[in-house]
């Protein structure tokens, strides 16, 4: 049995308009974007489907029509075939690896006649939903390790597709879906494992080739065991406020450690990493104890933190220097300051900060940017798109974009705690950190501040599936919120 309440007289009527304004402004900005990053001097028509710009609109157009029909669908066809949609993607996504086709080494593309898609683009929203169907749940429990587990999986399956694809960058999207887990009420502590294991990488990376004091001890690796025993510490003092147990870590941890310095300085050189090693196993075999005898389960979990922080640390600098690719070691050391590599990989970030630099207050015009005419940063239509919007519309016009892109945030946050339903809470977080996800980090590595991974801007990026992509992402949770008001008993 159904009943409606007055307020939903129609589903047009209950559309969120200013989202929906939003989706017409970025698009249009986008178009405009495209333009300038593919016009070439002596171009007559822009609107020819001869070039980029043109072809641009026929996307734009069949989005909006998609949307459109998005729209008119029952809202609870999203919630009943979700798991068909994601396994149907996902099959898609495994077939896509053994795809004969490639583009630059990746094997992500289907080839239609004429018409290229990226069925990795497609599986965001399949994934969105197939989370929101199995969290939805009423019996679901984030805290559960078993329905936690299972939610993990529903975003790691196609995650691992894609790796397979030779995509990493579109995979690592996925790590997204975990701002939701935390909205949704997964422990703080594991976003809180995820920021510490990029700290030990960074550090421990940037500094591995100095020397600590005259030593034969890398700083990187020194620093990085010296916040393991930090942040081991910290945990005992957020979750289980013990105090004296806090105290001897830091001070007989530190007093070991400073005893090992002097020892290698004065008397005998070793690495003092050894020593640091030891400590944490011992702090790992007390915390052990301490949950043997009290059987308080969180002196496990944070034990399990220091294993698990030693071994990714050294999992990771073994990845670097024998797993990755030249190419890939590379863009990591240009982008932590280790090499400049303006002609390698660090090229088409140093034409893009020129570009966005020479666009200055107010922008050189439409059409009107010499870095982009003259094609000197790659990618300048698909993932170095923002540096055109720099370039001609100047620090202006880019404020404008970004002030956009965060009027769309909050709208799908407002949207998403107004669902009287779990399922469209669900969704509209999973979209909300998708979008927030692809802003940060394009925009980021535009400017140099996060990794060349190579994703698209939303709605900017030159490009009919990731266009579509996100199309489905936004106007699926438009048609679900529409409903919010609908009492289903």
């Amino acid at each position: 049995m159904e009943r409606r309440t007055d307020k939903q007289t129609s589903v047009f009527r209950s559309l969120d308009w200013w989202t929906i304004g939003i989706y017409l402004a970025l698009l249009t900005f986008g178009w405009i974007s495209v333009c300038g990053a593919t016009y070439t001097y002596g171009e007559t028509d822009i609107f020819s489907l001869s070039t980029n710009s043109g072809k641009q609109i026929l996307w734009i157009g069949t989005s909006i029509v998609l949307g459109a029909v998005l729209l008119l669908l029952d809202d609870r066809l999203y919630d009943r075939y979700a798991f068909v949609i994601y396994i149907l993607l996902v099959a898609l996504l495994f077939a896509t690896i053994f795809n004969p086709y490639s583009t630059k080494g990746s094997h992500s593309w289907l080839v239609l006649g004429p018409v290229k898609l990226q069925p990795a683009e497609f599986a965001k929203f399949a994934t969105a939903l197939a989370a929101a169907k199995f969290m939805g749940g009423y019996e679901f429990d984030i805290h559960r390790w078993k329905d936690f587990a299972i939610a993990c999986a529903i975003v790691f399956v196609p995650m691992i597709c894609i790796v397979g694809q030779r995509e990493t960058g579109s995979a690592l999207v996925y790590l997204s879906f975990f701002l939701m887990f935390y909205r949704e009420g997964m422990t703080g502590s594991i976003l809180f494992t995820g920021v510490a294991m990029v700290v030990y990488f960074v550090v421990g990376i940037k500094y591995e080739d100095i020397m600590l004091w005259q030593t034969p001890t890398a700083v990187g690796k020194f620093c990085v065991m010296l916040l393991v025993q930090t942040f081991t510490a910290g945990l005992l003092w957020v979750y289980l406020r013990d105090r004296q147990l806090v105290r001897h870590i830091m001070g007989y941890g530190l007093l070991a450690t400073i005893a090992a310095l002097l020892v290698s300085r004065f008397i005998v050189p070793f690495d003092i990493v050894w020593v640091q090693t030891a400590v944490i196993v011992v702090i790992i075999g007390i915390l052990i104890y301490q949950w043997l005898e009290r059987r308080m389960p969180q002196y496990l979990f944070i034990a399990a933190f220091a294993v698990g922080s030693v071994v990714f640390f050294n999992l990771a600098d073994y990845v670097l220097n024998n797993v990755m690719q030249s190419h890939q070691r590379s863009r990591i050391n240009v982008l932590l300051g280790l090499d400049e590599d303006l002609r390698g990989a660090g090229y088409n970030v140093h034409q893009s900060e020129i570009a966005i630099g020479s666009g200055g207050l107010r922008g050189k015009g439409f059409l009107n940017g010499t870095q982009t005419k003259l094609k000197y940063v790659p990618e300048q239509d698909t993932d170095f798109i923002f540096c055109t919007v720099g370039e001609e519309e100047g620090f202006i016009g880019s404020a404008a974009v970004l002030l956009l892109f965060l009027a769309l945030i909050l709208r799908l946050i407002r949207m998403a705690e107004r669902q009287p339903f779990a399922f469209g809470r669900i969704y509209g977080y999973c979209v909300l950190s998708i979008f927030l996800f692809h802003l940060f980090i394009n925009v980021g590595m535009v400017l140099g501040l996060t990794p060349v991974i190579g994703i698209p801007l939303p709605f900017f990026s030159y490009g009919g599936s990731s266009l579509w992509g996100f199309t489905l992402l936004l106007f699926i949770f438009l048609r679900i919120d529409a409903s919010r008001n609908m009492i289903r008993q």
